[in-house]
């Protein structure tokens, strides 16, 4: 007669995490995000952004953001940030749903052992924030108002109260229109930058250039077409 045996759970049974432990995990899992956003090539810009998104959220929260379930996100989305602008409450919904990518793919298993909890996000299809990607029609201005713009501001150095700063944004505000450059770009110029030698026109060192994708300044050379050679020329000579 064969004899019978206790049969027995063969899962590990773990014992909740302290509050210190877990205060601790909460710590490195946020500097372990930072240091991953870092090695994916955001710039320090966009990771301070995100960041400083995850401390609001945790603030208003209490709590660890693993916490956080779908009712909570409804409450925080639909009653905190109900008036804010569509591009904070986008913002801070990405840099939530990224932060929980990163607890599933790295954390999973180690916040069930720890808290006993299956992570998941509390942002789904049914409460996410939308408008960031609706389509707005831009309609530029004419060449002929352009021109009018720029005809009228060129008129009114003659009376201006201050010449030398009027004919500085007068003269970077026709650069930009000229040559493409963003504000940020045109701010950066130096003189050192205008290379009246390179090309037809000369051409621009633009050091401080837009990246793409987060990846941060990228130099380029834009050739002083439309006019903007005489537009620096004036500028430098004259003023």
């Amino acid at each position: 007669m064969a004899a019978l045996a206790v049969v027995r759970d063969l899962r590990e049974h773990w014992a909740p995490a302290s509050a210190e432990e877990l205060e601790r995990f909460e710590t490195d899992v946020l500097s372990g995000f930072v240091l991953v956003r870092a090695s994916a090539g955001l710039t320090d810009g966009t990771i301070r952004g995100d960041v400083g998104h995850l401390e609001q959220i945790r603030t208003w929260f209490g709590r660890p953001l693993w916490d956080m379930e779908p009712a909570d996100a409804d409450a925080y989305f639909g009653k905190v940030l109900r008036n804010s602008p569509s591009g904070t409450r986008l913002a801070r919904s990405q840099a939530l749903t990224t932060y929980f990518m990163f607890l599933e793919l790295r954390h999973k298993v180690e916040l069930h052992r720890m808290t006993g909890r299956v992570v998941e996000c509390p942002i789904d299809e049914m409460n996410r924030p939308r408008g960031a990607k609706d389509a707005q029609l831009r309609i530029p201005p004419t060449e002929p108002e352009i021109g009018t713009l720029f005809t009228g501001w060129g008129g009114e150095l003659a009376t201006c109260r201050k010449f030398a700063p009027t004919a500085r944004n007068y003269t970077a505000a026709k650069l930009m229109s000229q040559v493409g450059l963003r504000v940020s770009e045109a701010c950066k110029l130096d003189l050192d930058d205008i290379k009246w030698n390179l090309g037809r026109f000369g051409k621009l060192h633009v050091r401080h250039g837009k990246g793409a994708r987060g990846s941060g300044p990228r130099e380029r050379m834009a050739p002083l077409i439309n006019g903007a050679d005489r537009t620096l020329r004036w500028f430098i000579q004259d003023v």
